[in-house]
C-alpha cells in the first residue's frame, strides 16, 4: 500500500474501498514444510481448484486493468519469464474470455530484495506510473 500511497497519494483504506483485490489461491496453503520462511507456495492442483473463483470474478467484474502482484499472479495471465521482463510494462491479455490490460508488480515481500535494488527500483517506479496513468485508475488516485 506504501507504493500506491507514494505513487498517487491514496491511503490503504481508500485503496481497499475502491480497488477489487483477488487471490490466485483462496485457501491458506500452510507453512513451508521446514516451518521456516513463512507460507508455502500453493501447488498447481490447489491453484487450478481455486481458478473457478478467479474466472467467476472476471465474469462478474469484467476488469479493464489487472495488477498481478508477484510471480505466481503474473503467471496466471502470461508465461512468466523474469521480473525484468514483466515489471514496468503494460500487456494486453485475455482470461476467461475477457480482454484487459495487465501491469505486473513485484511481490512486496521482504524475502526478495528485487524491488529495492536496480533494475527493480526503476522498473517498479515505471510500473506504478503506468498504473496511475491508466484510464481504469482515473478518479481513484490522487
Amino acid at each position: 500500500f506504501k507504493w500506491f500511497r507514494d505513487a498517487c497519494e491514496i491511503d490503504e483504506e481508500t485503496f481497499r474501498s475502491r480497488v477489487y483485490m483477488a487471490a490466485v489461491c483462496r485457501c491458506f496453503p500452510g507453512k513451508k514444510p521446514t516451518g521456516k520462511g513463512g507460507d508455502r507456495v500453493p501447488n498447481a492442483t490447489e491453484i487450478e481448484t481455486c481458478s473457478q473463483w478467479l474466472r467467476a470474478e472476471f465474469d462478474l467484474l469484467e476488469p479493464e486493468l489487472v495488477i498481478p502482484v508477484g510471480k505466481l499472479a503474473i503467471a496466471q495471465f502470461m508465461t512468466y519469464r523474469s521480473m525484468d521482463a514483466h515489471i514496468g510494462q503494460l500487456f494486453h491479455c485475455t482470461y476467461s474470455g475477457h480482454a484487459f490490460d495487465v501491469i505486473p508488480l513485484p511481490h512486496p515481500s521482504s524475502a526478495s530484495p528485487w524491488p529495492r535494488v536496480e533494475p527493480g527500483k526503476t522498473l517498479l517506479h515505471k510500473a506504478l506510473g503506468l498504473i496511475v496513468a491508466h484510464p481504469a485508475m482515473q478518479g481513484i488516485c490522487g
